[in-house]
């Protein structure tokens, strides 16, 4: 048997084959772009995960026999806000976890609802990326739009629609809504009535190793795959990478450097950070974990190699570097290229070069 993973990323879909011993037979990626329309702010159009999905699933599957693939599990970016009508249609493009656009409604949650009360109904403090912002930005700006939502998705979880046909999501995935009461992993209705939504307008909540469904007819006809494949909830990036890194259980902990950054540390028990600089959310695996996220983390490197020294050959530039200035030198630099999250929760942090002198050279920077 044949299982199929799918990483939902902000620049592009990565998906995998492998079998039941867990050995990986092919891996694709399919590109896909991301939007700015306004300083700030981050878009994508979920019929462009669609389209990847649908262009690389073949190409996944084209030398293995797919009447032997048994399931499907989706993982992805998180926090993204993606809103249905009523005849599940998207009503605009989705506002992305790198999104700066709600900082009004991140401090009005923080400073009018309070960190304590939001900390005791969430387990966790507004952040600007978070999804419940989103929705009050919509609510304000958007007006129309907002009244026409019947359905509230993040990323991953509107591709397994795609693919069910249900309306889900995981808990891991939730947690960075800011609408679950992660604690007692169910919605929380003093979160839907500040943010003026009901819980019909919110996805089934399932673990995620649970089967949502099986694939569609529709959909198992574009990806050339048979009916008889299920579906899981699947997991956010960072807990499914947890699981990957065999992060499970009581006290484990591990450091992804991706286009953010986090810090992710296991536990069985429900716990929240006391100076709420670290995400309180579910596991993948049950449980629950601290997290510590970076939003620009691997980015600034690419933003370097791109935008600064205008090259694709970064190894030449990191040859430059000697082992022995590592950590010596005088020249600092903060990665707050789209504001900060861990440890500030400061959208308008800015990144800059300091310490610089006369003699700071382009290997120092």
């Amino acid at each position: 048997m044949f299982y199929i993973g799918i990483d939902l990323g902000t620049s592009a879909v990565k998906l995998l084959l492998m079998d039941e011993r867990g050995s990986i037979k092919n891996i694709v990626s399919e590109e896909y772009p991301l939007f700015f329309p306004h300083p700030g702010w981050s878009e994508q159009n979920p019929e462009d995960w669609m389209a990847a999905i649908k262009r690389g699933i073949p190409k996944l599957t084209g030398n293995v026999d797919r009447t032997q693939i048994a399931g499907i599990g989706a993982g992805g970016q998180m926090h993204g806000l993606v809103v249905l009508d009523n005849q599940d249609r998207v009503l605009r493009p989705a506002i992305l976890w790198n999104d700066g656009r709600t900082q009004e409604e991140t401090d009005d949650l923080n400073e009018e609802i309070g960190k304590e009360k939001l900390t005791a109904l969430t387990g966790n403090i507004a952040f600007a990326g978070f999804t419940a912002p989103k929705l009050l930005w919509m609510k304000k700006h958007e007006p129309e739009l907002f009244g026409k939502i019947a359905k509230i998705m993040l990323p991953k979880d509107y591709v397994n629609y795609r693919l069910t046909g249900v309306h889900c999501t995981d808990y891991s995935d939730a947690s960075g809504m800011l609408l679950l009461d992660v604690r007692h992993k169910c919605w929380s209705r003093e979160m839907m009535q500040i943010c003026g939504i009901s819980e019909e307008q919110l996805p089934q909540l399932f673990e995620s190793w649970q089967v949502v469904g099986n694939l569609r007819k529709e959909a198992a006809k574009e990806l050339e795959l048979p009916e008889t494949v299920k579906v899981v909830a699947g997991a956010g990036d960072n807990a499914a990478a947890a699981v990957g890194c065999g992060v499970v259980g009581e006290g484990r902990c591990n450091l992804s450097l991706g286009t953010s950054g986090t810090i992710f540390i296991t536990s069985r028990n429900f716990r929240v950070d006391a100076g709420n600089a670290l995400h309180a959310f579910a596991h993948a695996d049950g449980g629950f974990h601290l997290m510590g996220c970076m939003l620009s983390a691997a980015s600034c490197n690419k933003w370097w190699m791109e935008e600064i020294l205008h090259t694709t050959e970064y190894g030449k530039e990191q040859a430059e570097i000697r082992e022995d200035r590592l950590g010596t030198g005088h020249v600092y630099y903060l990665p707050y290229l789209m504001g900060e999250r861990a440890p500030h929760n400061d959208p308008a942090a800015r990144s800059c070069f300091l310490g610089m002198t006369m003699d700071t050279s382009r290997t120092d920077m």
